[in-house]
Order: structure tokens, then C-alpha cells, then sequence
């Protein structure tokens, strides 16, 4: 069974592969954020950026849900939320 962080990099990687596929520049900084963290996690397995960018990545996600549903899963929100409220 994977442990929690490993989850949370599991979802961060899913926010980072929803904002690829919505193509926003608005959402550039937030997406190579998370791009930086897994990659970060990946070699150091220190989940603190994990957090910290997943916090701020679920917000933007929420509000692009309410804008256009079919952009963003439930799932994606949900997992990511379970994740971060496990600190």
C-alpha cells in the first residue's frame, strides 16, 4: 500500500497533468510549480513542497471546476483534499 505522501505526489502529478491538459498560461506558474515538486519529491522524498504547492493548486483547480465542470474531475479535487488534510 502506498504511504500518504506517496499519494499526495500521486495527486499533485494529477493537478499538474489537469492544468497541462487545460492550457492556460494564467495557470503557468502553478503548473511547473508542481512539476518542480514531484520531480523534487521524487529525488529527496521530502513531501513539504508537495503540501505547500498542493495547497495552492487546489483553490485554482475549485475555481476552474465552478467555470467548466469537465475540465477538472471531482476525483482529482477530492484526492488532492484527502491528501492535504493529512499533515
Amino acid at each position: 500500500m502506498e504511504n500518504q505522501n506517496e499519494k499526495l505526489r500521486n495527486a499533485c502529478y494529477k493537478a499538474f497533468l489537469c492544468f497541462t491538459k487545460i492550457n492556460d498560461p494564467a495557470n503557468n506558474e502553478i503548473q511547473s510549480k508542481l512539476e518542480y515538486v514531484v520531480g523534487s519529491y521524487d529525488f529527496d522524498k521530502n513531501p513539504i513542497g508537495l503540501y505547500e504547492i498542493g495547497n495552492m493548486a487546489l483553490p485554482v483547480l475549485k475555481k476552474i471546476k465552478i467555470k467548466s465542470p469537465r475540465k477538472v474531475t471531482k476525483q482529482l479535487i477530492t484526492e488532492l483534499e484527502k491528501c492535504l488534510a493529512v499533515q
